[in-house]
């Protein structure tokens, strides 16, 4: 899975360059507040197939119907996110299924 380069932001992590997105259009159970805020990473500039970074904060979608506040997604957030899921065993550079990362304790679904 590739990220479309148009809408995501390049970061560097320990000397690694990332592009990560947030899917503009949050889907139905995200608009809903159901489930939280999910945004993918992967290597900048490389050519071969690698292994997507899928994230899920612990936050709602910025685009929910229902008006609840979300903070915004920094850099510094998806830096650490970067570095945790290196420490879980992600391996950006080789070919694969993605990587889950769950960081959505205490994310609570409104009903």
């Amino acid at each position: 899975m590739a990220l479309n380069k148009k809408g995501s932001r390049r970061i560097t992590v320990d000397g690694i360059a990332y592009r990560w997105r947030i899917r503009r259009k949050p889907t139905y159970t995200q608009q809903l507040c159901w489930t939280p805020l999910t945004y993918a990473v992967e290597l900048a500039d490389t050519l071969c197939p690698a292994t997507t970074l899928v994230v899920t904060t612990g936050q709602p979608h910025p685009g929910n119907w229902l008006g609840v506040e979300a903070e915004p997604l920094r850099p510094a957030h998806v830096a650490a996110s970067i570095r945790e899921a290196r420490t879980q065993g992600w391996k950006p550079a080789e070919a694969g299924s993605p990587f889950l990362l769950d960081q959505s304790a205490g994310f609570t679904p409104k009903p």
